[in-house]
């Protein structure tokens, strides 16, 4: 069953209309594929309007949606003979972030992301998608094992953030996360980061600082989600749909700051409404990136990624 958002609504009456008419065994002189064809007409035509011109909170709700594809979606559908790689060899395994090794259109590379899981039983199971401190030593340990190998390192983020609960902070979660991004910038190897649903804050940049930035076009990626902002600045989580407009954490809004490489995208009404197309389209774009970074040597696949991240709200500073 497709799950529609609040501000969906016209078109899923629409599409209703169209799966009542579809179960009429008496049609009673209606001319069933006519009629269902007017209506998925008209319901497209709503649809494209109302994602032509998307609130940031309504993309928040996108980004969001539980039936957009997640990282493991992206795993089945892009990368061949896929083995996966577990535990930090410190103290255990999340499943939050999972990776392993496969091959990309032919070439070997390593693939790590956050998993927040399709139903009640995988999301808890994967924490929301939430890592702890040994989720992002597993991605370092991944990273260093791609380094070694000359694997090119493709990263999926999805996450609200990382898990904030007190047994994270006593196992050092802020350490982890700042080794995480300092691993990404040592990569000897291309490093590309695509942001294919929510990108929250520490828990996101620990798998993004890499040569390319990808946001498929209703991800989301800020410092802080919009209730929490809220929740700070106007002591009311109510003001969510306010702070999303202020902290700018649209693709559109990231391109245009400087600090995404490219907006992916999506099919009309979503990733969620055709899976197969978006991941097809991440696809493509990630296959263009590796073939310009492969060439590079892993000095200067270094210096530029550095260079990318210092360069960041120089232009804004002057």
């Amino acid at each position: 069953m497709r799950q529609f958002l609040d501000f969906e609504k016209p078109v899923a009456e629409l599409e209703n209309k169209i799966d009542e008419l579809r179960q009429m065994t008496d049609p009673e002189g209606v001319n069933i594929e006519e009629e269902t064809a007017r209506l998925s007409d008209k319901a497209e035509k709503h649809l494209r309007t109302i994602y032509a011109k998307l609130t940031p909170w309504q993309k928040v709700q996108v980004a969001r949606h539980a039936q957009r594809p997640h990282t493991q979606d992206y795993i089945n559908a892009l990368v061949s003979d896929f083995t996966p790689l577990a535990g930090d060899r410190l103290f255990a395994d999340d499943k939050a972030i999972i990776g392993g090794m496969g091959r990309f259109g032919g070439t070997p590379v390593m693939v790590i992301g956050t998993e927040r899981g399709s139903d009640l039983e995988t999301r808890l199971a994967h924490n929301f998608g939430m890592a702890r401190p040994e989720g992002y030593r597993k991605a370092q340990r991944l990273m260093q094992l791609a380094g070694r190998f000359g694997l090119p390192i493709l990263t999926f983020i999805d996450t609200a953030g990382a898990w904030p609960g007190i047994d994270a902070e006593q196992r050092g979660q802020a350490e982890a996360i700042a080794s995480s991004i300092a691993t990404c910038f040592d990569a000897p190897v291309p490093l590309i980061a695509t942001v294919i649903g929510e990108g929250g804050s520490g828990g996101a940049v620990a798998l993004g600082a890499g040569d390319k930035v990808f946001m498929l076009e209703h991800a989301i990626y800020s410092v802080i989600s919009p209730e929490a902002c809220a929740s700070i600045l106007w002591r009311d989580p109510k003001q969510a749909s306010t702070a999303a407009e202020t902290l700018r954490l649209t693709a559109q809004d990231l391109k245009r700051l400087g600090l995404i490489d490219q907006i992916i995208p999506e099919p009309i009404g979503g990733a969620q409404r055709d899976p197969a197309a978006a991941m097809a389209s991440v696809g493509k774009v990630l296959g263009e990136a590796l073939q310009e970074l492969q060439p590079l040597a892993p000095e200067r696949l270094r210096e530029l990624r550095r260079e990318k991240f210092l360069a960041m709200g120089r232009e804004a500073l002057h």
